[in-house]
């Protein structure tokens, strides 16, 4: 098998030689780590930020929908890789968190291009209408809901879209027997879900928790 341990010296060179983060999106980290606690393992980690604004400009997306968005790290990611016309929906329901983001956002020149909707993801995606099209998609919100999300998504996905989510590996527990509480069986049902979908085409990449990319064919 071929793979490389991700050590912290080899994450470091990692990022080291990606594209780097600038001065905003460091102070984002920073502030969501501050205010959070224990809770800013929910953001996503930087080379996945910068993964997401790369992929966004190769398929030209101009419109992306995001289900969960923290305290608006990924989302600032997935805006810097829209044109400037280009629109951004967001999904969660804590505006104490999101508006942490908010400020960073408006700083980097992205807070017009992202719309913000606080509430139930499942009906905030029901509540779009049937013609609503998407070139792109991040999923990283409850676990047991993402069957829906997926679902609502990709039917407003045009072809050749694509939709990603996050925490497929679930910290490795994913492929242990003894763990079955609600979110690893949750995540466990997704990923056979999507494996199985003939609509789509999906390769699992081994990205800080655990990626998935599903193009509709």
């Amino acid at each position: 098998m071929k793979t490389v341990q991700l050590t912290p010296e080899v994450h470091e060179y990692l990022l080291a030689h990606s594209m780097p983060l600038d001065d905003v999106q460091r102070r984002l980290i920073a502030e969501s780590a501050a205010r959070t606690g224990d809770q800013a393992i929910m953001q996503i980690a930087p080379e996945q930020g910068i993964f997401l604004t790369l992929l966004a400009r190769l398929i030209g997306a101009r419109r992306i929908i995001e289900v969960g968005t923290f305290t608006g790290y990924s989302a600032l990611c997935l805006a810097r890789g829209l044109p400037a016309d280009g629109q951004l929906i967001c999904c969660d329901i804590s505006e104490e968190w999101t508006s942490i983001g908010r400020p960073y956002w408006a700083e980097a020149g992205a807070a017009d291009m992202i719309d913000l909707r606080i509430g139930p993801a499942a009906d905030t995606l029901r509540a779009l209408p049937d013609d609503a099209t998407f070139d792109m998609a991040f999923i990283d919100a409850d676990k047991p809901g993402y069957p829906v999300y997926y679902e609502e998504i990709l039917r407003r996905l045009r072809p050749g879209g694509v939709i990603l989510a996050d925490n497929v590996l679930w910290r490795g527990d994913i492929v242990d027997a003894t763990h079955t509480d609600e979110r690893t069986m949750a995540l466990r049902a997704f990923n056979d879900l999507v494996a199985s979908d003939e609509r789509v085409e999906v390769v699992m990449l081994p990205i800080a928790d655990g990626l998935s990319m599903i193009r509709k064919k």
